[in-house]
């Protein structure tokens, strides 16, 4: 299951980043993997392929999905790191498009 997330989390960074985010993506553990593909998956059923985003707009996407996360989920445990390690996921594999769109402007 671990390579698996590797592998389907990796290949959604820009092609000439995957290899970085791949290595990256080893050092986690298989629940932050879980966290970032649950996020990854969310973000591509409600994209709608809008502009480029800044690392700002990446964090307050990231924050709204953990809102939505913790009215689903009764253990919080190491959230804010898990948050932290989506960012730092999503800055370094250049996933900027679409990725936040849709959330970012339901927030506004």
């Amino acid at each position: 299951m671990r390579r698996a997330l590797i592998s389907a989390i990796a290949v959604c960074a820009a092609q000439r980043f995957q290899k970085k985010a791949r290595e990256f993506l080893h050092g986690l553990s298989t629940d932050e993997l879980q966290y970032i593909a649950e996020f990854l998956g969310a973000c591509v059923l409600e994209s709608l392929g809008r502009s480029a985003l800044s690392r700002r707009e990446l964090a307050d996407g990231i924050a709204q999905f953990e809102q939505v996360r913790r009215a689903r989920a009764a253990c919080l445990g190491d959230q804010e790191h898990k948050m932290i390690v989506l960012l730092e996921y999503l800055c370094r594999s250049r996933i900027y498009s679409a990725v936040l769109s849709s959330r970012i402007q339901m927030l506004r």
